[in-house]
């Protein structure tokens, strides 16, 4: 993308990105351009080339990084193995070799070298500010950074824009000593937008697609979905592009890409980590959270971003969640079987029913470590996920406004400017789905003492937490979990913690995850009975790039435009595949 070109003016007929085609790419055209593609399929397949290519992404003369963990890297570090400077040289490495594949990082940040140095020198002066200190980050790219990197959402919309400062969660990162690597890829505008494609046995396709990224790909099955809006995230951690990352979920988002792309991912309490300078979808859902290879990393990541707000404000909170990273966590623990979503006819995408048998696995193990597994119900979440949805609706209409009107450099104003831009912009924006989201959204009143919008944000709430709440109460529960991409909606609309964790892999090499969730602040439980299940089961492996890209179709929108624009009529339904 040319940042000389002026995106603030959503009429200009002469703006017209060129775009990679990213559903073209094939395995033998990624490895003809690495100029090792002969050699690394004579010497055994994609899998033997891609391990040859991590040894050649870390620098001459440094420990490998690869698959090691926060505290592993904070050891190589102490003992002088590695240099924060050389560990983001290996990672921008092995981004230029994957990312072209994978389309998981959207941009790096050209100040990274020089930062580490800068922490390098702090290290040797003997200050380091804790267990990020001089550590690869990536964020989102929803999450502002006042720095030479773009804030837009993945959209073109808003490329060139200024953010007015950087995010609360960047100011303590950056206060923690971490090295801001770069801006990961996402369904754009956090995959609300519009309704994007559907496979039953795929899942959902170009769910992790943007404007300015392409099309996000699971590095374990290429032709696998990578589910969610923080998809980039999660396939940049599984590819090993950098030491951890930050998601955000308004619903599923984390939990989702960590689950089919062989990650942790936390959605933490709604209010235990800011949102101030996170490009909204809901103020009363959107959180951003620690996603990593491990627990312990994401545990790490949590108390980094910690930075409460409203309900949170006033309740004691740890400083530290590794003290909760115990082995016989779940000893004694008693653990619910949410069982609607064992049932996967009932709530989960169809091409992933083989994932329940997982699950029970999992809980036997946790019951082998001395967990109690009672069967609970935490009730029927169609009860309330079209409620969920009005309420969104309402809610992005007018808070996006308000994050538009925080930015310089921008014509971008309102939820119809945003509109009129993709419509004008077509062949780049609307390629493989449309804006069916955003014209419901724009169509609302946009007023949040609307009593549509009362009685569904009411609704949602109160029923979400009531099932949660009675449930854990009921059957005096410490946790509850259900199987692979199925219920991030409780948690997400109720505002409690929720964290996904490996479980093991199909023989199709495709990853499959565990939901485990609780009540308000309830972070050190759920990190200590992950972090128990995870030493058990040792089910993280590197990605294999097994299989072929799956071409996306092109969804022909912009023959005949405009087309009438979707209106919210006082009901509002989403279809399969909730994940924002």
């Amino acid at each position: 993308m040319d940042p000389s070109v002026d995106s603030t003016d959503e009429n200009s007929a002469a703006y017209e990105p060129t775009l990679p085609v990213y559903s073209e790419v094939t395995r033998r055209r990624f490895l003809s351009t690495t100029g090792l593609g002969g050699a690394a399929l004579a010497a055994g397949g994609l899998t033997s080339f891609f391990t040859s290519s991590a040894a050649a992404a870390k620098p001459a003369g440094t420990a490998d990084f690869i698959e090691k963990s926060i505290p592993q890297l904070q050891a190589m570090l102490a003992a002088g193995q590695l240099t924060s400077r050389e560990l983001v040289r290996g990672y921008l490495q092995r981004i230029a070799q994957l990312n072209p594949l994978l389309h998981a990082v959207i941009e790096t940040n050209p100040q990274a070298v020089a930062i580490a140095a800068q922490l390098d020198n702090e290290r040797r002066a003997g200050h380091v500010r804790g267990p990020l200190h001089g550590i690869p980050i990536l964020v989102k790219d929803n999450v502002a950074t006042d720095d030479n990197m773009q804030t837009t959402a993945g959209s073109l919309a808003i490329y060139g824009s200024r953010v007015p400062a950087d995010a609360v969660i960047i100011q303590r990162l950056r206060a923690a000593g971490a090295v801001i690597l770069g801006k990961t890829n996402l369904g754009e505008w956090a995959n609300f937008r519009g309704f994007v494609p559907f496979d039953p046995d795929l899942g959902l396709l170009a769910v992790g697609w943007s404007a300015r990224g392409g099309n996000t790909i699971n590095p374990n099955v290429l032709g696998y979905t990578s589910w969610g809006s923080s998809s980039g995230s999660a396939a940049a951690i599984a590819a090993n592009l950098g030491a951890a990352a930050v998601g955000t979920e308004t619903d599923g988002s984390i939990t989702g890409p960590s689950a089919v792309e062989l990650t942790v991912g936390l959605k933490p309490t709604l209010g235990l980590v800011s949102q101030d300078g996170i490009i909204p979808i809901s103020h009363q859902q959107d959180t951003a959270g620690p996603m990593g290879r491990t627990v312990t990393d994401v545990a790490i990541l949590l108390g980094a971003l910690q930075s409460p707000f409203g309900s949170v404000i006033g309740h004691s909170l740890p400083s530290n969640y590794t003290q909760f990273l115990s082995r016989g966590a779940l000893d004694g623990a008693r653990i619910g079987r949410d069982v609607r979503y064992f049932d996967y006819s009932y709530y989960g995408n169809p091409g992933d029913d083989d994932t329940v048998a997982f699950a029970n696995h999992a809980l036997d193990v946790m019951e082998s470590l001395g967990a109690t597994i009672v069967d609970t119900d935490t009730g029927d979440v169609f009860a309330y996920t079209d409620d969920e949805f009005t309420a969104l609706l309402f809610e992005f209409k007018v808070q996006i406004a308000e994050y538009l009107a925080m930015l310089s450099h921008t014509k971008m104003r309102t939820l119809a400017d945003l509109i009129a831009f993709n419509n004008a912009h077509c062949p780049a924006e609307l390629v493989y789905y449309g804006q069916e989201i955003f014209e419901l959204a724009e169509s609302t009143s946009g007023d949040l003492t609307d009593p549509v919008y009362v009685a569904a944000r009411s609704n949602a709430f109160n029923t979400a937490r009531s099932g949660i709440d009675g449930a854990l109460a009921a059957d005096d529960l410490d946790a509850i979990v259900a199987p692979h991409l199925t219920n991030s909606t409780g948690p997400a609309v109720a505002g409690y913690p929720n964290i996904s964790v490996p479980i093991g892999v199909r023989a199709s090499g495709k990853p499959v995850g565990m939901l485990m969730y609780g009540t308000f602040l309830h972070e050190p439980q759920l990190i200590g009975f992950a972090y128990d299940l995870e030493q058990e089961l040792n089910a993280r492996t590197q990605p294999q790039f097994l299989g072929s890209l799956v071409p996306v179709p092109n969804a022909g929108l912009c023959d005949g435009l405009p087309k009438k624009p979707h209106v919210f009529t006082g009901k509002a339904h989403l279809p399969h595949g909730r994940d924002f």
